[in-house]
């Protein structure tokens, strides 16, 4: 779900414990189906395959369109480098570090609760899809936000990468089309704690949703921890549509 929440069943705190462990068991089953998927797809999200030999570890093949694509690479790179991440705008000209492992992360975001207490929000249902790097998602955005000090390699390669899996999408739509005829969807936007890199985002079509402000401040002052995970939404479940179904029964 997206952190606007536009609708909040209510729930009890003695429904919590309940539907936390539904919700964990959901997305441990959805996610370990989804790197199934992305493990089955991985070589056609190599680097290499729009970056060529820019990468290293690539090669030669197609150099016109690998010169064109690291040119667009740079010109993007050199749009997000500034704040927060404080990286020089430009790019050498060797080859760049990209590992193709792919990698999903928790996706995260910070809500402030009616009483301006911060807490950091997980939605459980939806993950950061990336290019394994020196640094994950989490850690990064807590340097970042800490102003504290960080390996600026470790940072290019994670900015580079998240740009690289966007050409990579952009230029093969048929992934994002095979994904979200398995059910999950793909999209491209900001996140929290890194400025203007747009990251990948792939999300499961089983909703989740973020209970009101006095719920989470309880669990919270339970836990003694400033955290707190989305919940899965089983009344939008058992409504759940299947796609598929739905056209062919548009098509007779």
């Amino acid at each position: 779900m997206s952190d606007e929440n536009p609708t909040t069943p209510s729930i009890s705190i003695g429904d919590l414990a309940d539907l936390r462990g539904k919700t964990e068991a959901v997305a441990n089953l959805l996610r370990d189906e989804l790197a199934g998927h992305l493990q089955t797809i991985r070589p056609l999200l190599a680097p290499r395959q729009v970056i060529g030999s820019h990468v290293r570890g690539g090669n030669a093949n197609n150099a016109d369109h690998g010169d064109r694509a690291f040119d667009q690479l740079k010109e993007k790179f050199s749009k997000v480098a500034g704040k927060p991440f404080a990286l020089p705008k430009e790019i050498s000209e060797d080859p760049i570090s990209i590992e193709g492992k792919l990698a999903l992360h928790p996706w995260e975001y910070s809500h402030t609760l009616d009483d301006g207490k911060e807490v950091m929000m997980t939605s459980p249902l939806r993950w950061i899809l990336c290019f394994h790097s020196g640094y994950a998602p989490s850690e990064l955005r807590g340097l970042l936000a800490a102003k504290a000090s960080r390996r600026t390699d470790d940072v290019r390669q994670f900015v580079t990468s998240a740009l690289a899996l966007q050409m990579l999408l952009a230029a093969k739509p048929n992934i994002t089309k095979l994904l979200s005829d398995l059910r999950f969807e793909i999209d491209i936007g900001p996140a929290d704690g890194f400025g203007e890199l747009p990251v990948v985002s792939i999300g499961a079509c089983v909703p989740s949703f973020r209970p009101e402000d006095e719920l989470i401040r309880t669990a919270t002052q339970f836990s003694g921890v400033s955290a707190f995970i989305e919940l899965i939404d089983l009344e939008a479940l058992r409504g759940l549509r299947d796609p598929l179904k739905d056209q062919i029964e548009s098509a007779i």
